[in-house]
């Protein structure tokens, strides 16, 4: 069972999300009382932002699993006193605070580039730290940089629904949180059938390193599209 620690933590880190992304949506958004529910759910059947919330959904799943089965990571595989819990879900959560204003500062400008490094930046962190959470000065490190990254990539997911959404304004939110909610709910469902399968403490972080490889896969095939196109934006916008 999850250290019920782990829950108020997700409550805390997420409050620095809530206000960059308030603080991000402009006052004079245009009004969307003309659009139709039938013609908005057309919008969010389409390919690219279908693929894009799916990997909202498992990059948030992979985040999930590993934070809230977390303390038993540390007392049971890093070796720390159950002390260190709260300071390792403190030590996450800073790492979610800086991964979120850097992250939504990098977004504006180069999305793409941001979405493909602390995508392929995440997948790789899961993984080390699945082969060295016994030691704990790698521990201690990895927890900070998953932390930034997973949050400093968050917002260019959130800006790509978005941006793709345009002709959705009403819905592309609330799916855009359902996609949130639905990693939420299935990357700690997944991390405890690993460790209830006899798999040990370290299984919800492999099982993390697999959610990210599977994102990588729904969305390397679109970030590879629009890679050149963007590349070309950015070095207009560095001019």
């Amino acid at each position: 069972m999850a250290d019920p620690l782990s829950f108020w933590a997700v409550a805390v880190v997420s409050v620095p999300a809530v206000i960059a992304i308030a603080r991000a949506i402009p006052g004079d958004r245009p009004d969307s009382t003309g659009t139709s529910a039938r013609g908005e759910l057309r919008v969010l059947a389409g390919r690219e932002l279908s693929l894009t919330l799916l990997t909202m959904a498992l990059v948030q799943g992979a985040t999930f699993c590993t934070f809230t089965y977390l303390a038993l990571l540390v007392t049971n595989v890093t070796g720390f006193g159950p002390g260190w819990v709260p300071g390792m879900l403190a030590l996450f959560g800073v790492g979610a605070f800086v991964g979120v204003t850097v992250g939504g500062r990098i977004a504006d400008a180069r999305p793409v580039t941001l979405l493909a490094t602390g995508m392929v930046s995440l997948a790789l962190g899961w993984t080390a730290l699945a082969l060295t959470a016994g030691n704990p000065v790698a521990a201690i490190v990895l927890v900070f940089v998953q932390g930034m990254l997973a949050f400093g990539t968050g917002p260019a997911l959130i800006s790509r629904v978005l941006q793709l959404a345009a002709d959705a304004p009403t819905l592309a939110g609330g799916f855009a949180t359902a996609a949130f909610n639905v990693g939420a709910t299935i990357g700690p469902w997944a991390g405890g059938l690993a460790i209830g399968a006899g798999f040990g403490f370290r299984s919800p972080v492999w099982v993390s390193a697999l959610l990210m490889i599977l994102a990588l896969a729904v969305i390397g095939p679109v970030l590879a599209m629009r890679r050149a196109p963007a590349r070309r934006r950015e070095e207009v916008l560095a001019v």
